[in-house]
């Protein structure tokens, strides 16, 4: 068991990651030392920890490059978790086309780089960054509502950003999605999540405003998301943590909508005996 983790986080986000206190407090039960570390702070000697989980450095997503060097660095002086190749695939959003082609049912997802037209699918849908944490610079529109849609995918490009648009199935407005969480690669719980996302004008803090609560995975949900956790246990090695974001298709299925296995947040608060799964995930 190690004895000293760095829980890496940022200065504007510091107090908004509600998994943190109840992770520290399971940490310190199984008598693991740990420091809340802004990725970015220059004193910090990352040789001094036997690991180092990215929890909450939402800001990367403006500052790529430099995060990037950072993880870098990091990953000579300590052990990242998750690991650093298993970051730098899951950091772009277009890891959705190859779950895709490795047979897993997936939200249906268009691409547009950089002077490329993006194509919006009939009825609703969302627009957003495919490298970008939370629900930061994301947005929905109506079919009347290309310009405005058109505008935003502009400023992405603008700012060297490949631009992801799905559509809003009818289902996430109902029902919302559904956050499976995983532990060293074994289901621990779920949670249910409705994301109030703002029509025609993106979002610019970290998280849109969420209603969360707990929730059961059926088998099939369950299923679906391991089979997602394994495709990248096969190619990278276990993650220690991993949430596979489910929503349902029109004909009752489930769909993977995102996969997340930088510093998602993990609903601790929502499942009993989570954050002891984490801090044992953690510390062995």
């Amino acid at each position: 068991m190690i004895k000293r983790l760095a829980w890496v986080t940022t200065e504007p986000a510091r107090g908004t990651d509600e998994d943190e206190a109840p992770a520290l407090a399971a940490l310190a039960r199984l008598g693991v030392s740990v420091d809340v570390l802004n990725w970015d702070d220059p004193r910090v000697e990352w040789s001094s920890y036997d690991r180092a989980v990215l929890r909450s450095p939402w800001d990367y997503q403006h500052r790529l490059p430099e995060f990037l060097g950072w993880l870098e660095s990091a990953s000579e002086l300590t052990e990242l978790v998750n690991p650093l190749e298993m970051i730098r695939w899951n950091l772009d959003k277009r890891y959705l086309g190859e779950l895709h082609a490795a047979g897993i049912a997936i939200t249906p997802t268009a691409f547009a780089q950089p002077g490329e037209d993006p194509t919006f699918p009939e009825g609703d849908f969302v627009v957003k960054p495919a490298i970008g944490a939370g629900s930061r610079d994301a947005a929905s529109y109506g079919p009347g509502q290309h310009v405005l849609a058109h505008a935003h995918v502009a400023r992405l490009h603008a700012a060297g950003l490949t631009v992801l648009v799905q559509p809003q199935l009818a289902s996430v407005a109902e029902l919302g999605e559904w956050p499976l969480v995983f532990f060293g690669g074994r289901f621990s719980h779920s949670a249910s999540k409705r994301v109030n996302l703002p029509r025609g004008s993106s979002i610019t803090e970290f998280f849109a405003p969420e209603e969360n609560a707990p929730y059961v995975a059926t088998s099939e949900q369950i299923e679906l998301a391991q089979g997602v956790v394994d495709a990248v246990g096969q190619r990278f090695g276990t993650p220690t943590y991993a949430r596979v974001d489910l929503v349902q298709a029109d004909d009752g299925s489930p769909l993977v909508l995102e996969l997340e296995l930088i510093e998602p947040s993990l609903f601790i608060p929502w499942a009993d005996g989570a954050a002891n799964r984490l801090a044992e995930a953690l510390a062995h």
